[in-house]
């Protein structure tokens, strides 16, 4: 009789623990969905912000090759100067 007592016992603390495992796996599981969802809405920002630093950039691009071509003709300016005055003419 003894060991019936204990088989029984030792099957209903296994029943428990499984419905103790059952429940802590699903809390586990609703938090992860939980973070699963808040990396998604935090993704969808990124590429929000991503696309207007893209169309800022793309709205910048030209004015950058503007400023480079004014930028070639002054310091062409500047080294005609330069040898002007290292050769001794004058610069009007």
């Amino acid at each position: 009789m003894n060991i019936n007592i204990l088989d029984f016992w030792m099957t209903l603390a296994g029943m428990i623990c499984w419905v103790f495992c059952f429940w802590w796996m699903h809390r586990i599981s609703i938090n992860q969905n939980k973070l699963l969802a808040r990396l998604q809405e935090q993704g969808k920002r990124i590429e929000k912000l991503s696309k207007i630093e893209h169309d800022l950039i793309k709205e910048v691009h030209p004015q950058v090759g503007e400023i480079k071509e004014g930028m070639d003709a002054i310091i062409a300016v500047v080294n005609e100067n330069s040898i002007s005055q290292a050769s001794g003419k004058k610069v009007r």
